[in-house]
């Protein structure tokens, strides 16, 4: 580190001189002048609601993505070191960690059919949809290319140097869903529309404080949970994609990295990931309005004595402070959505 008025060397332009001493803190205080307005203005974007959004979405999806498509990948090359669990795992205990990760920020959807369900139920602006999608959907790019690179010199190994979609040595089925011979498109559409319909279904369960949530701490894990049953149960058919950005982005990366247009030729498949999700997300949130919420009884009001309200908010209030971080009704996968006014169908 060079010190103003030292030799280094060479000798200080200012040296000794009282003038350059005042130089050197005139530039220095011109370098604060010039770089506050930068700091502040770049202050300014990062904490834009818009922006904290669209990073949360994007870390939380990237997250949920390396630890699902490494595990898809130790399953097909990696031989007796993966196992069909192991994907279901890895994907369950992604979405938990993403919770986590980006929660009390954006929700930490990570999945374009939450969003889009979220904003047809008038939970959420349609202004967020497409914030919320492109950082759900950069993450899982993003995440592909990781294990891309990860993975690299096995896929090679075990493809024989030819990247293949179909076949015993394929091996873009690391990255994105495709149908098994025994299924046709439109029974592989069905199946997407029920598991996701499934998925939203017992989300709405899992966070509708007002019948019977999750305990606080615990909503992460359990939805975690959740997509390990749903996997095990129910992803034999279709590869349960129930998410279009889980499917849609890795799906173009290999199409860029060498795969060529035979993923997106193969059984015309990969339009039904896309949308698929979004409708039986929707479906599974109407039935289960329907059913469980339409029956809900409403609290009745009571009218009260304003001194009397006066003293039961004395008395009440410290013994609920620590219920006030509730677990949202209708909110997928967030931990703390009290603390946010971002989100709209957060209470």
């Amino acid at each position: 580190m060079f010190l103003p008025g030292k030799s280094h060397g060479q000798k200080s332009l200012t040296g000794n001189s009282p003038w350059g001493c005042r130089a050197g803190q005139e530039s220095t205080r011109m370098s604060k002048v010039v770089s506050t307005p930068t700091a502040t203005k770049m202050k300014v974007i990062w904490q834009n609601e818009n922006v904290r959004e669209f990073l949360a979405e994007f870390i939380s999806t990237y997250v949920m993505m390396v630890f699902g498509l490494g595990a898809v990948a130790h399953m097909v090359l990696g031989g007796k070191m993966g196992s069909y669990l192991a994907v279901n795992l890895g994907f369950g205990f992604g979405v938990t960690i993403g919770i986590h990760m980006a929660g009390n920020i954006s929700g930490a959807h990570m999945n374009a059919a939450v969003t889009f369900t979220s904003c047809a139920l008038g939970r959420m602006s349609w202004k967020k949809f497409p914030v919320y999608v492109l950082g759900q959907f950069l993450g899982s790019f993003v995440a592909a290319a990781t294990i891309y690179s990860l993975f690299y010199t096995a896929i090679i190994d075990f493809s024989g140097g030819k990247l293949m979609v179909t076949g015993p040595t394929a091996t873009a089925n690391i990255f994105a869903t495709y149908l098994p011979d025994h299924m046709t498109l439109w029974r592989g559409f069905l199946d997407e529309v029920v598991v996701t319909g499934m998925l939203q279904l017992c989300l709405l369960a899992i966070t509708d404080k007002g019948n019977n949530p999750t305990l606080l701490g615990t909503q992460a894990i359990v939805t975690g949970i959740l997509i390990v049953i749903i996997g095990v149960s129910l992803g034999m058919n279709s590869g349960y994609a129930i998410n279009p950005s889980r499917d849609l982005p890795p799906r173009f990366f290999t199409f860029l990295a060498g795969w060529g247009s035979q993923v997106f030729r193969t059984k015309d498949w990969w339009w039904v990931p896309v949308v698929a999700p979004p409708l039986g997300a929707y479906c599974g949130a109407i039935i289960y309005l329907f059913f469980i919420g339409s029956n809900k009884p409403e609290e009745p009001q009571v009218l009260e004595n304003p001194s009397t309200i006066e003293d039961r908010r004395v008395s009440v209030l410290p013994k609920t402070v620590s219920h006030q971080h509730g677990v949202a009704s209708l909110t997928p996968v967030s931990v703390y959505p009290e603390d946010r006014s971002s989100v709209l169908y957060h209470p």
